[in-house]
């Protein structure tokens, strides 16, 4: 520490590390100009970094210089039980690892305080219109999950740090949000901001309280709990002027997927955005986490909100204690975090978004950030004239599943709100769901069912089919469970184009079901509305909803709460005492460390949920050579975690759904495939097993052929991709994958790493790939390296039947060879850039990846 900064916090009777003074001694007059993100990172240097390095450090942020790694601790790691579960299988597997090479596996814990939130467990078997939904999900979810559920439980006193909440409490961000996060912490007598690593993509969520949480994937935040920093370089930090008002009648959810597709627009990817000005100023905290979880949905790393008079009646709304919200407001004036110390801040980059031009928006098909607005829907095509069902047909464009999910708008009580008096308004003109949509509410906290049982609204929603299903991330996260046979037959037969409508921030193809064909993302209120006309083929302004019974149409305007009746609800039923009601006793519980004395796990050896994972086996023993690879897969832009490793249900014609069959699970407990990544022979089946994916090296007549296929070389046989990796397994073959733009974007999913590694992938080439993607692959020991200069796999006319070559050290922004060997003979030599970013980078990835690096140091440092 350099503790010639330390000094007294006012009124406080804690300490703080003085940054202004710090950057002052430096440069004088500087800290005025520095961002809000810039400051934060500054103080954890103040207070972390080592004193010879300090000066140097600080000169990276005030020069916004970036030609030099600095350290950052995060003060916590937030994990979800699908990536949490397997980092800490991987822990499990670590001490193993370490007590077979004679160091003591009791040392190997989380050295930073770790949160898991089980909560992407559950699916929507059983759908809102069932008055039991909830009580029935929740033991399905207990009997599919019980494997996972017993090794879960095990952490909770094998590991030093970990803290547990169990299944049906919420969502992990919204927890985070109302209750977890301090905004200021206090540790050892020394305040300091809240900062956090989360093995989700949607981790940015509370950044609309000016605390800085950025997703990771699960290796780098298995990094991040056993104590080492997480090295980086000052991001760019992106100011972003939110001008004007919103209309009436638009919600946070039409603003955000407006601001998606802008930023998109701006290439804002793997920025720390800082929005500022009048219009965000005067967005409620809830509009402003709606925004802020949408980071990854823009390709930005943080979405950063001053603190302000917004953040403190935030923190007293959901039942803060009033000592902790002193802290946070003394804090923040005293060292210029709070918003009136910023307004001299200078970015290098400053884009402007007027709030004044937004109107209702959906998003889709396939992506968050193809926004249609919905005066336009009969022009994008997507809004058809209906021909009439035939004998009970379902239409065109049938509405499969409309759910109210995800903590993107949940975790806001004018979506919610909104959501429930346009339910209210429904039913008062006699309109019903159609019999064909799953209908579904999941909030991300319990405090939402209590706020709209005391507004007289739950009821409303139920009464329309959308009772509370559970407390978890369900249809977003491709947890929408079964639909009724009857309507899948007939989806099935008729070839039917059925979608998706979801308040959520993913709607990817394949993603929310398989038999929904397209998913569309819409505010609360609009999902509750189209679950009435049934279909996305729907003209959701103008066409009518039905007839009261006067027989009159209804259409939406008619049933569209006012904006004051919103904020009237909220400030009558919206109570701090519901929050402490819900999080007092789901955090007043002590665990004893150690209580059962066992620190290694014993491993079940049938489950097909965890297994001892095979850091030290196979691919992973064997040396990266990088010569005469042959491509797995050559892909186009876009390409998602989803495509690389589907979290969705697993059917039983798929890969993963033979070997559970063949291991006796019954097809109706397969569950998904994302709660199955703690058992690496059932996740390795998901590798590239998307029904969605485009791979070129597989075509048809000339086309692309859709489908989970590769081509097996030299033979050229075409194959089911599993078949292909085992088959180039048993060959012991290198491979290299060839990409376009924005490869592995989407969910943090450390599984879209540890797939392609353990089949034997050891080189990615793209023209870019998505920040969270990029760690992953380092961290399991892939190389990832991109075109430049605007080359593409296009520009030689890669097709597959190559074998591919790298020469050269990788070093952080080298320029490697890769040379192509062409099945003709020619060989071309292509100058590729070397994505490792940071001399961190290049040790973990010349261990091997992050636990093999761990192993390392830690049995060196036993044998000192």
């Amino acid at each position: 520490m350099n503790n010639q900064y330390r000094k007294p916090l006012p009124e406080c009777g804690v300490d703080f590390f003085d940054t202004k003074e710090a950057v002052e001694n430096i440069s004088k007059g500087s800290y005025k100009t520095l961002p809000y993100t810039a400051r934060v990172l500054a103080e954890n240097l103040v207070r972390r970094c080592q004193p010879e390095k300090l000066e140097s450090c600080l000169l990276q942020i005030i020069n916004r210089k970036r030609d030099l790694d600095f350290p950052w601790y995060p003060a916590r790691v937030v994990c979800h039980d699908i990536l949490g579960q397997t980092a800490l299988v991987d822990l499990a597997g670590l001490r193993d690892a370490i007590a077979a090479k004679g160091g003591d596996p009791a040392k190997v814990n989380p050295v930073v305080p770790t949160q898991l939130i089980v909560d992407h467990s559950l699916a929507v078997e059983h759908a809102g219109f069932d008055k039991d939904a909830f009580a029935k999900n929740r033991a399905i979810e207990d009997r599919r999950n019980e494997d996972r559920f017993h090794f879960i439980n095990w952490t909770k006193t094998a590991f030093k740090n970990i803290d547990v909440i169990q299944p049906g409490n919420g969502i992990m961000h919204q927890i985070n949000l109302e209750k977890m996060s301090p905004v200021i912490q206090s540790r050892d007598g020394v305040a300091f901001p809240d900062t956090l690593v989360g093995t989700d993509s949607h981790t940015p969520h509370v950044d609309a309280l000016g605390v800085i949480a950025i997703g990771v994937g699960g290796l780098e935040a298995e990094s991040v709990m056993l104590g080492r920093p997480s090295y980086m370089r000052l991001p760019d930090i992106v100011g972003v002027e939110l001008m004007g008002q919103r209309q009436a009648g638009v919600t946070a959810t039409d603003i955000v997927l407006a601001i998606t597709e802008f930023l998109r627009g701006e290439r804002v990817v793997s920025t720390y955005l800082e929005f500022f000005g009048e219009g965000a100023a005067n967005l409620t905290l809830g509009d402003r986490a709606t925004i802020s979880n949408m980071t990854p949905e823009f390709g930005a790393t943080a979405a950063m909100f001053y603190i302000d008079d917004k953040t403190i009646d935030y923190l007293r709304i959901t039942g803060r204690d009033e000592l902790q919200i002193n802290l946070v407001e003394q804090y923040a004036k005293q060292t210029g975090l709070w918003a009136d110390e910023l307004r001299d801040v200078e970015y290098e980059r400053v884009l402007k978004f007027d709030l004044s031009s937004v109107g209702r928006n959906i998003a889709g098909p396939s992506n968050p950030h193809r926004r249609v607005a919905t005066t336009q829907l009969a022009d994008k095509g997507i809004a058809q004239p209906t021909t009439v069902a035939q004998d009970g047909q379902m239409p065109d464009g049938a509405c499969i599943i409309a759910a109210i999910t995800s903590c993107t708008n949940t975790s806001n009580p004018r979506n919610v709100i909104a959501a429930g008096l346009i339910a209210r308004n429904a039913n008062a003109k006699g309109l019903t769901r159609k019999p064909w949509v799953k209908t579904s509410l999941a909030p991300g906290s319990k405090a939402v069912e209590l706020y709209l049982k005391d507004a007289n609204l739950l009821s409303e929603l139920e009464a329309l089919g959308f009772g509370i299903v559970g407390f978890a991330c369900t249809t977003c996260n491709g947890m929408s469970g079964a639909l009724d046979p009857v309507i899948q037959q007939e989806v099935i037969e008729r070839d039917l184009y059925s979608t998706a409508i979801l308040s959520g921030n993913r709607n990817f193809d394949g993603r929310i079901h398989p038999y929904a064909k397209q998913a569309f993302l819409a505010s609360p209120p609009l999902v509750v509305a189209y679950a009435i006309a049934g279909t996305i083929r729907f003209d959701i302004e103008r066409d009518a909803l039905g007839q009261d019974e006067f027989g009159n149409d209804v259409t939406l305007k008619d049933i569209w709460p006012s904006d004051e009746e919103i904020d009237a609800v909220i400030k009558q039923s919206v109570k701090p005492e519901q929050f402490r009601q819900v999080y007092e006793p789901m955090f007043d519980i002590k665990v004893e460390y150690g209580r059962d004395n066992n620190p290694q796990y014993d491993w079940r050896p049938q489950s097909t949920y965890i297994r001892r994972p095979p850091y030290w086996e196979g691919a992973l023993a064997s040396e990266r050579t990088m010569k005469a690879m042959r491509p797995l897969a050559v892909l186009g832009d876009n390409i998602t975690t989803d495509h690389l490793s589907p979290s969705n249900a697993i059917l039983l014609d798929s890969a993963a759904g033979a070997y559970l069959d063949k291991m006796g699970l019954p097809e109706a407990d397969f569950n998904s495939y994302a709660t199955h990544r703690g058992d690496h022979l059932t996740a390795q089946r998901a590798t590239f097993a998307n029904p969605k994916l485009f791979n070129e090296m597989v075509k048809e007549n000339g086309k692309v052929k859709q489908g989970s296929l590769a081509r097996v070389e030299p033979e050229g046989l075409v194959m089911r991709m599993w078949e292909a990796i085992e088959t180039y397994m048993d060959r012991k073959q290198p491979l290299i994958i060839i990409a376009g733009a924005d490869y592995g974007q989407g969910s943090s999913r450390d599984w879209a790493a540890k797939g392609v590694r353990l089949a034997g992938v050891e080189v990615i080439v793209a023209q870019g790939f998505e920040r969270i993607h990029r760690t992953n692959l380092v961290g399991m020991g892939v190389l990832p390296l991109e075109f430049t200069g605007g080359e593409t796999r296009h520009t030689y006319q890669i097709d597959g039947t190559e074998t591919f070559d790298v020469l050269g050290q990788p070093k952080p922004g080298a320029m490697l060879n890769l040379i192509i060997h062409k099945s003709n003979g020619d060989e071309i030599n292509v100058a590729v850039k070397c994505r490792l970013d940071t001399a961190e980078e290049v040790s973990i990835y010349q261990a091997g990846g992050v636990l093999q690096r761990f192993a390392q140091d830690f049995l060196a440092s036993e044998s000192v």
